[in-house]
């Protein structure tokens, strides 16, 4: 009786066991599956956002040609011109471009009798200021951030001032330089986007 009894445990055992063990493989599995989603939704949203936007100058990239450590450079800004000066090909005319355009420019640059194959991938590194003046504490440039708001904005000019309207805010859009557009504060900025606080007179 003791031994069958010992066998049942040992029996009952491996089966509570056995079934801990699916349940977790299960939710790790269910982990991982939620983690790589997720991850991979970030990503395409980062690859379309640079894809869709249109480079200029001041923006910094990065450009990687595989094989070819003497023609991969990070941080290489698009100059005044809309060029940027690449190696044995010259300069680059990339303004209005997107990258995945750049990309297949520099590629038939470098067909043209300097590599057989080239393989190029470019990425924005650092996209061109956004400028902020009016009624904020230090008024300027400033680094344009992914998802930056006017609200955004105002705290990296370090606030506003005492004289500082909580409603009139403008902006004019680098796409559409001679036309001002009054907005609010949650509004999204762009590269190039220059706000403007006015003065409340009350």
């Amino acid at each position: 009786t003791k031994a069958y009894f010992l066998n049942y445990y040992k029996q009952t055992s491996k089966l509570i066991v056995n079934k801990l063990s699916v349940k977790m493989v299960t939710k790790f599995l269910k982990n991982i599956i939620t983690y790589l989603f997720v991850g991979l939704l970030h990503v395409t949203t980062v690859v379309h956002a640079d894809e869709v936007y249109k480079v200029s100058a001041d923006d910094a990239l990065t450009i990687i040609v595989f094989g070819e450590k003497d023609l991969s450079f990070s941080g290489i800004k698009v100059g005044t011109d809309g060029n940027l000066s690449f190696p044995l090909i010259g300069d680059v005319l990339v303004t209005g471009l997107t990258t995945s355009q750049i990309e297949e420019k520099i590629e038939t640059l470098l067909k043209d009798g300097y590599l057989k194959k080239p393989r190029v991938t470019v990425s924005i590194q650092e996209y061109r200021s956004i400028y902020i003046y009016g009624e904020v504490r230090r008024p300027g440039a400033y680094p344009y951030q992914k998802d930056l708001t006017i609200e955004k904005a105002i705290v990296l000019a370090g606030g506003l001032t005492a004289r500082a309207s909580d409603d009139k805010v403008s902006v004019v859009h680098e796409s559409e330089p001679e036309k001002v557009v009054k907005t609010k504060r949650n509004a999204r900025l762009s590269p190039g986007d220059i706000v403007t606080i006015e003065e409340s007179f009350f």
